[in-house]
């Protein structure tokens, strides 16, 4: 009852009013068109940074996002883990303390630099040594998996890589080869989010799996056009008008698949949904995920689009 208890008063209530799609969508590229012309990207809480071309993560932003993240990670593994591992149990309790503190620590800070950065690199490095420990005991039979599926422990040891990564290497990077890194990783992210779902939904559930099934079938050929669009970047094109046509299409299915999961978030709190989801604060970690890719497209698409207006006006002239 205890540990209920605790996941409880994880549950933040998020509810929100539906809007449609395609009303978000306009709203969307309206923002975009307006960071285009009037070129602002002073907002230094954004992330990434956009400047001449080029786009920086802002190391504390990510931080404060990832971070909870992270401990959420723990929070999941822990719940599905058998009762009698009580090592990996322990383990994972250590990670949601951990990561708490160093939340409580981010939100204060101002700028991520010293002890505090080295903490949380120390943190980080430890909770994928810890994903990938017990992803090998699984692998190697000599554990029971409980309810963590190796995939899912895979899923989350690759998100915390990718933090990792964003924290040790903050250098600007070309914004289109950046804008196809973060299509190619997130739609991954998302493709694996359906699939859990439905594994994680009761048979019975048929009206919404047939839906998150049409989601895997949309998410898997995005996946492989942005992979396909990530290695002809590596040609080196001045432009590459595809990306933002593909782009368009990317925006407009995550959006859907985020209102996807946020009604099921809310089925899930009202107790309207059979399956065997350990928290309904899973479903509302996928739904954020889902707009941080939005969030990140944002800040990347101005940018972009510039720096590939810039180029045609070049070749024309």
């Amino acid at each position: 009852m205890k540990e209920k208890g605790k996941t409880e008063n994880c549950i933040k209530d998020e509810r929100e009013e539906y809007v449609p799609v395609d009303d978000k969508v306009k709203d969307f590229w309206s923002r975009i068109d307006k960071s285009v012309v009037i070129q602002e990207c002073d907002d230094t809480s954004e992330s990434p940074v956009c400047r001449v071309c080029e786009c920086k993560y802002n190391r504390l932003e990510e931080a404060r996002f990832w971070s909870r993240i992270l401990q959420e990670h723990a929070l999941f593994i822990k719940l599905g883990l058998p009762a009698d591992q009580k090592e990996f149990r322990e383990e994972a309790e250590s990670f949601i303390e951990l990561f708490k503190e160093l939340r409580k620590r981010l939100d204060k800070a101002k700028e991520l630099k010293g002890d505090l950065l080295e903490d949380l690199i120390k943190a980080v490095k430890a909770i994928i040594d810890f994903k990938a420990r017990l992803l090998r005991q699984i692998i190697q039979c000599r554990k029971a998996p409980g309810s963590n599926f190796p995939l899912l422990l895979d899923h989350i040891r690759r998100e915390a890589e990718r933090f990792l990564g964003l924290l040790l290497k903050p250098e600007p990077e070309d914004a289109l080869s950046l804008l196809l890194q973060q299509e190619a990783f997130w739609l991954r992210i998302m493709k694996e989010h359906i699939e859990l779902v439905i594994h994680l939904l009761d048979p019975s559930e048929r009206e919404l799996i047939e839906q998150a099934e049409e989601f895997r079938k949309t998410f898997s050929r995005l996946l492989e056009t942005a992979r396909d669009l990530e290695s002809m970047d590596d040609t080196k094109p001045k432009n590459f008008n595809t990306v933002i046509r593909f782009t368009e299409d990317v925006v407009r299915h995550t959006m859907e698949l985020r209102d996807f999961k946020a009604a099921a978030y809310e089925l899930a709190v009202m107790c309207k949904i059979l399956g065997i989801i350990s928290t309904p604060l899973l479903l509302d970690h996928i739904r954020r995920e889902a707009d941080k890719f939005l969030d990140e497209l944002e800040v990347m698409l101005p940018e972009v689009i510039r720096c590939q207006s810039k180029c045609k006006k070049a070749k024309d002239e």
